[in-house]
């Protein structure tokens, strides 16, 4: 393995190129072992979109990585540990990057998308929610600049629905503290994340109104989350980290293709009931649809409604390592 690799090597993605194309070639085969092993320290959300992680241990021994999981209650802990140096990668919410570089942190090298799926707010039984305008007034659940908090709250600006309309409920910790908020009645409705959107339709205290979709703005888009890496990862341990994405890629093709797979998958990984499990497996797109002008448009519009604090989508270009996926692509 060598570390003589340009910058412009390294993060050798157009302003146009997918992290992961939409319809993208097959991979290669699998590389072959490092000379010596290598160690990747990995932050992950135990979240059900990410069960692909569950399925690589033997694909990186095969390959001379070893990975060392520490797990996070969220994406934005993931960030600060990432950007302070304590991990090689991490799963991070699609906005982390633009938030880290409009605060000046530039350690941060995006590398692919994991998923996408419609989120729709989680509505207490007995609450009648038909449009977004009858969000107004209600007691609203949220985890202020979580990723779906960015999801929820540019929706609700294209849809002219202001956020101070709402009442809203700041909510911190794990996304079971979400579930018992709607459940004693304390909140009207939520806006949170997987096993814990579907465990109160599943359970009976709670709905999804179909016709409220917040993974459709034109801002933020489906995207769940994405892979990130400190920069002294991708030049330093540049073919462990080319190996880890070839890795979670065949994972994440394998349970795409399995939809009892994945859902089993999921509840390996979270420890959720498997009829939840089941029910989550059959909303998730696995597969990245996250592009780097989506990253921009994203970036400029929470620079314009006050969210971060300079727009930094001309930066994004400098912070992607599209390469490291293209280079397990098989070229047709």
């Amino acid at each position: 393995m060598t570390n003589s690799v340009s910058r412009r090597t390294i993060l050798g993605a157009s302003a146009a190129a997918l992290i992961v194309p939409a319809a993208r070639a097959a991979l290669i085969e699998r590389p072959p072992a490092l000379p010596q092993p290598v160690t990747l320290t990995v932050g992950a959300a135990t979240v059900a979109h990410l069960a692909p992680l569950t399925l690589m241990a033997d694909d990186l021994k095969a390959m001379g990585v070893e990975m060392k999981r520490v797990d996070f209650v969220r994406y934005a802990d993931a960030r600060t540990a990432l950007a302070a140096g304590s991990l090689d990668l991490a799963t991070v919410g699609p906005a982390d990057l633009p938030i880290a570089l409009s605060s000046g942190i530039t350690t941060m090298t995006a590398l692919m998308g994991v998923g996408s799926q419609a989120k729709h707010p989680v509505v207490r039984q007995g609450v009648t929610v038909e449009r977004w305008q009858d969000l107004q007034g209600k007691r609203v659940a949220v985890a202020p600049a979580s990723a779906v908090w960015f999801q929820f709250v540019a929706t609700l600006e294209e849809q002219g629905v202001p956020y101070k309309s709402l009442e809203i409920v700041n909510i911190q910790g794990a996304g079971s503290n979400f579930d018992q908020a709607l459940k004693r009645g304390d909140v009207d409705a939520l806006v949170t994340w997987e096993p814990f959107e579907s465990t109160p339709v599943v359970e009976g205290y709670g709905y999804w109104p179909r016709a409220l979709d917040y993974s459709q703005s034109r801002a933020v888009g489906a995207e769940l989350g994405m892979f990130a890496a400190s920069t002294d990862a991708v030049t330093a341990k540049r073919e462990a980290v080319r190996r880890f994405v070839w890795a979670y890629i065949r994972a994440q093709d394998r349970l795409a293709a399995d939809p009892a797979a994945f859902a089993r998958a999921i509840n390996a990984f979270t420890g959720i009931a498997p009829a939840i499990a089941e029910r989550i497996a059959a909303g998730i797109k696995l597969g990245a649809v996250l592009s780097l002008e989506q990253m921009q448009r994203q970036a400029a519009a929470f620079h314009k409604l006050g969210v971060i604090q300079r727009d930094v989508s001309a930066d994004l270009p400098n912070h992607f390592a599209g390469d490291l996926v293209a280079g397990v692509l098989a070229r047709g």
